[in-house]
């Protein structure tokens, strides 16, 4: 691997580079904080993406683009005289150092749950910090991501089950009112009652430790495969799928399942 002085003279490089960029080019010359938003976050999704399919090569390319969006802002910010790479940096290192007194003080952390827990605590004390537990989680972000965000939150305050075995019970009394409402035929009250059944059901995953989001895309890339074989099959047989019975195309989705194995 490189060495400490290497790394630096690259990322040296990495902002004589962009600030050649800001002034030379036109489409860098236009950017703002606003414009890049919306690219941010679906190059954060790119990585994510990579990521979940464990393509080291994707990884690094991914985080280099993420890399260049975080000395963008920084490149900006300095321009209006609000902050430059060396403030984002400056204040990331104190927070680091301040937020693990574990490491860099004299408390001590018996395991990452005691950190967790006293990452939160600090937050809270902080300055400018968050007011409230949930205050940090970000309104943006997507609901399920949230939800465990919400959940984990809560939990480093102390406000979780003795014994993750009870959450089940909470899961089927969800189920059990959704059901009712499914008969009743509300829709407010069934919209109401799905999201807290997924709501529980995040909740298991996260105290069984998986994640929901990866479990779910683990789920949605298997329906993909599978129904990709489904419509190729049909192709190749001449078949129409549109045409084909729910019997017809659940054989060859059962091929698709063999495939796998």
């Amino acid at each position: 691997m490189h060495t400490k002085e290497e790394k630096l003279a690259e990322f040296g490089r990495l902002l004589d580079i962009m600030d050649e960029l800001r002034v030379k080019c036109p489409w860098d010359r236009e950017q703002t904080f606003e414009s890049l938003r919306t690219l941010t976050i679906e190059e954060t999704y790119e990585l994510a993406d990579a990521v979940i399919g464990g393509d080291k090569t994707a990884i690094r390319k991914e985080l280099g683009d993420v890399l260049l969006h975080i000395v963008f802002y920084a490149l900006i910010g300095s321009e209006t005289g609000n902050f430059d790479i060396y403030d984002v940096c400056k204040s990331l290192n104190e927070k680091l150092v301040y937020r693990h007194p574990h490491v860099f003080g004299e408390e001590q952390a018996a395991d990452a749950q005691a950190v967790e827990q006293n990452w939160e605590a600090l937050k809270l004390k902080e300055k400018g910090g968050n007011k409230t537990v949930l205050s940090g989680v970000p309104r943006s972000l997507p609901a399920l991501i949230k939800a465990y965000r919400i959940q984990d939150k809560a939990r480093s305050a102390g406000f979780d089950w003795d014994k993750r075995e009870q959450v089940w019970d909470k899961v089927a009394e969800e189920f059990t009112e959704l059901k009712t409402e499914i008969e009743a035929m509300n829709r407010d009250k069934i919209e109401a009652e799905l999201g807290d059944l997924f709501f529980s059901l995040i909740n298991a995953a996260r105290l069984y430790d998986v994640n929901p989001e990866n479990a779910l895309e683990r789920t949605n890339r298997k329906f993909i495969k599978r129904f990709n074989y489904l419509e190729a099959a049909t192709i190749t047989q001449g078949r129409d799928l549109k045409a084909m019975t729910l019997e017809e195309m659940d054989e060859i989705w059962e091929e698709a399942k063999k495939q796998e194995k």
